[in-house]
């Protein structure tokens, strides 16, 4: 179903308002790997301002980076021209799978969850490329973040998608798994499950 032109209304306030402004770091699960990653053509999917757009692009990856919101996607924009950095920006519906046939050596995908996607996407990966995954977690104790369900992913269903049998593909190899609380760069607590996998 695609998304909604009020989920498109919505982001396009909260980036207008400044939401996000403050997060300039990368993830940092992909910081962390980054030195493991296969070069070359990365996706960065639900991009937001760009913080991990342009971290890749700095560390020598050909970036394409994807968007429901135009608000977003002018700010990661003029924030890629301002740092000197070549990054494909792209609005597209991130309720519809990708089109075309490009694959990617690199698909991250940061606290946006959709599991279709992630399932998706993993196809879309060439030999050797690499899946880096990181959602809300479904938990009962407090933590930063939205409370509702729809924007959690429940214990385990993250590696079930990243795992899951794609029809005339091999299988990701998951390299790395974990569901629990961490503290971000800016000191706050959030709960998280976190996949990376490679198409072997």
């Amino acid at each position: 179903m695609p998304m909604s032109d009020e989920d498109r209304s919505r982001w396009d306030a909260r980036y207008a308002d400044g939401a996000y402004e403050s997060r300039l770091h990368p993830s940092a699960l992909l910081a962390m790997w980054l030195p493991r990653l296969p070069r070359g053509r990365a996706l960065d999917v639900a991009c937001g301002r760009g913080r991990n757009a342009l971290f890749l692009a700095a560390a020598g990856f050909a970036v394409d980076a994807i968007d429901v919101s135009p608000v977003a996607i002018r700010l990661a924009a003029d924030a890629a021209r301002a740092a000197g950095l070549d990054v494909r920006f792209r609005l597209h519906d991130l309720d519809a799978p990708m089109p075309g046939d490009d694959l990617w050596d690199l698909v991250v995908i940061t606290r946006y969850l959709n599991l279709p996607r992630v399932v998706e996407l993993g196809t879309r990966l060439t030999s050797g490329g690499v899946l880096l995954c990181e959602v809300l977690l479904a938990v009962d104790a407090p933590t930063s973040g939205p409370r509702e369900r729809r924007f959690r992913a429940a214990p385990g269903a993250l590696r079930a998608a990243v795992s899951a049998q794609r029809a005339g593909h091999s299988p990701l190899s998951v390299l790395d798994y974990m569901e629990g609380e961490i503290t971000d760069p800016d000191g706050t607590r959030v709960a998280v499950a976190r996949a990376v996998a490679r198409r072997d």
